[in-house]
Parts: C-alpha cells; structure tokens; sequence
C-alpha cells in the first residue's frame, strides 16, 4: 500500500513539474541566453544553465509548496551564471555584450524579468541603492550607439610602394 502510495505522489510530481516546464521553460531559456550572449541558433551554455537550474528545481519540488518555482529556476540560473561568469569572463557576446556580466544580471532580472530592486539586490547580495546604480549605468551603455567596427583598411601594393620609395 505504501509502495503504491508513493509511486501516486511521484507520478503526481512528475506531472505537476512537466507542466511547470511547459509553461516557463521558454522564457527561462531565453533569459539565460540573455545573460550568456550566445547566438539563437548555437547556445549550449545557456541550455546548461537551464537544464541545472531546472534540475535543481525539480529537486526542490516538494518544498516549494509556498515558493513560486518559476523564482526559483530563476534564482537557480543566474546564481549559476554569476558564479560561471566569475571564474571565466566572457564580453563582447550578444545583444548585451557592452556590459559586465553583473550589468547583464541586473538589466535582465530587472527589465526583462521585471523583478523588483529589493528582490534583485537581495538574490545579488548588494544593496537597493547599488543595485538601481548598475541598472542606470547599464541602461545608458544599451543606449549609446554601438561602436562600429571597420575592416582594416586594404591598401593597393602600388601605394605601399609608393610609400616605401619615400
């Protein structure tokens, strides 16, 4: 009776957490890919982060109860990224790619996300202040026109040797 009484319960998670997946993994998904820069097409790192963080969730499933595992997933990915980010920096990636990886952190938990400054200052260990200072200052780096990046210039032989001859 006991074995079938918790072959239920599981059967009962495991549906309860697929629909959870269903419904939130896309935009989680897309708030990693934010976050790591990487291409639409091509984004392993961003499919780890989630695959961990929903791992991670799952785990947590029956003790979320009073808990919205959306946040947590959340919470989950970018911990992970902040940790990831530390011990290997990456720039220059993506849309965001102009910012710090705490700047992206904050500008996607507080814009995309639509997290509030408290909850995201609380989940980065920083305080308010600090958190709507970075937010500022990553909102105007998005606003300044990106720097355009000329091919280097193709000089004509007959010119280089023009100029050698000199």
């Amino acid at each position: 009776m006991r074995e079938r009484r918790q072959a239920m319960t599981d059967r009962r998670r495991a549906r309860e957490f697929e629909a959870f997946v269903a419904g939130a993994a896309g935009r989680l998904l897309h708030a990693a890919t934010l976050l790591t820069g990487e291409p639409a097409d091509a984004q392993p790192h961003a499919e780890r982060l989630l695959t961990d963080a929903l791992a991670r969730t799952y785990a947590d499933w029956d003790r979320l109860r009073d808990e919205d595992p959306y946040d947590r997933a959340r919470q989950e990915i970018a911990t992970r990224y902040a940790r990831g980010a530390w011990r290997h920096p990456r720039t220059g990636e993506g849309v965001l790619g102009r910012l710090s990886p705490q700047e992206r952190i904050v500008l996607v938990l507080r814009l995309y996300e639509g997290v509030a400054e408290e909850q995201t200052a609380a989940l980065l260990g920083l305080p308010a202040e600090r958190v709507r200072a970075i937010c500022a200052r990553a909102v105007v780096a998005m606003r300044q026109p990106a720097p355009v990046r000329r091919p280097a210039p193709h000089w004509p032989l007959s010119l280089l040797s023009r100029l050698a001859a000199r």
